[in-house]
């Protein structure tokens, strides 16, 4: 394993390069990017964005964790949200059981609002409170969604396991993840809410998103379409849109400009149609501003740094965005801020996300590898950027 000062992505993929017996140049022939880029990110000159970590664990045929080094175990352990998982993972296995008659159980109309409370307490960040709370309200809803079925119920179940699998991402336990999808596919069938099965398509393709399977994400898209009623409703309208923008993470991965305008301008038809930030519809916040923020998102992905900053600059976030957006859109704009050799900026802003939400900041990909390249370009380091590299464990 690399030593802990060189415990970064891109030893991480020299060494799995090592392990399937490649040579850079060997390496470098089947990526979609030069052989200096390779060079220059397994030496830790530049950092590995997500793309390129993509597309080297497709060409390795590895796990993106195992280039990424996520779920941080040891960082994990100190924050002691690695107990925190297990339970989770065992609220998850309980959906075949039936109903348990040992357990206390809270008032139906309680259990629905703990589930929406503890989706809000992920979107605010507040993890480990989340993480805590979940498996018991897992387990009461599933000895409810037995013993007294009803859509409500189902619906509340759904959604407890949706909000699992943003914490497993968030974490990055995505083994994990994709079991609560499948979870959540159960319940919602149960429900008989379409609108929720398109939301769990949407998370799927995300997933396939991270590992550059454009075909699967796009498949996967166009299901969640297929699920949501030609009519449309608002809640219809704005999962409709929420699945544009997938999309557009899906084409931007694969380097498809036309495709990613094409979708872009698809949701932003969609979302003056809405109206407003829909922070009422299963916490998704499509709206205007959502859409800008995944239009710069795919000028990241495709590299476009130059145009991704102009982007970043003439965003103007509503006071009542959600932090998890909040902190992701300035993780986003450190990153490019670097790339376009603003490390000043590049340092103030993700100084600013960990203050936003230090637990999602701390544990993101694109955040570490942003930290970890300002340390390598920096002459001298600053205070802040010390303690910022010691943070997360450099």
């Amino acid at each position: 394993m690399p030593a802990p000062a060189d415990d970064h992505t891109g030893a991480r993929i020299k060494e799995q390069r090592k392990l399937a017996r490649l040579t850079q140049r060997q390496l470098a022939d089947r990526l979609p990017y030069s052989y200096s880029l390779l060079n220059q990110v397994e030496c830790g000159a530049r950092p590995a964005t997500a793309d390129f970590v993509a597309a080297v664990a497709h060409a390795l045929r590895v796990d993106v964790s195992v280039l990424t080094g996520q779920p941080y175990v040891t960082d994990l352990q100190q924050d002691r949200l690695a107990v925190l998982v297990r339970p989770i993972r065992e609220a998850l296995d309980l959906y075949d059981l039936g109903a348990n008659p040992e357990l206390a159980l809270r008032p139906t109309a309680l259990l629905v609002t703990a589930a929406d409370h503890v989706c809000q307490d992920v979107r605010a960040t507040h993890l480990r409170k989340a993480a805590r709370s979940l498996p018991g309200l897992i387990a009461e809803l599933t000895h409810v969604a037995w013993s007294g079925p009803s859509t409500e119920v189902w619906r509340a179940l759904a959604s407890a396991y949706r909000t699992a699998h943003d914490i497993a991402v968030k974490l990055g336990y995505f083994d994990l993840s994709t079991v609560a999808l499948d979870r959540m596919d159960w319940a919602a069938a149960r429900a008989s809410d379409p609108v929720l099965a398109a939301i769990r398509q949407y998370k799927r393709a995300l997933g396939y998103h991270k590992v550059g399977a454009r075909i699967v994400g796009q498949r996967l898209i166009a299901s969640g379409h297929s699920l949501l009623a030609p009519e449309s409703s608002r809640e219809a309208l704005v999962v409709a849109g929420q699945l544009h923008l997938g999309a557009s993470a899906v084409a931007a991965r694969a380097g498809d400009a036309p495709a990613v305008a094409a979708h872009i301008k698809a949701a932003s038809e969609l979302a003056k149609r809405v109206g407003g930030e829909a922070r009422d519809v299963h916490w998704l916040s499509f709206g205007r501003t959502n859409v800008k923020l995944h239009e710069m998102g795919a000028s990241v992905e495709m590299r476009q740094y130059d145009k991704a900053l102009v982007q970043a600059r003439k965003i103007k976030l509503h006071p009542s965005t959600l932090t998890s957006r909040r902190a992701r859109f300035l993780v986003d704009w450190a990153f490019v801020e670097m790339e376009t050799g603003h490390s000043d900026a590049a340092l103030k802003h993700i100084v600013e996300a960990r203050q936003t939400a230090p637990e999602q900041t701390r544990y993101h990909p694109e955040a570490r590898e942003t930290i970890s390249g300002l340390v390598r370009k920096a002459r001298t380091t600053p205070d802040s950027l010390g303690h910022m590299a010691a943070w997360i464990g450099l």
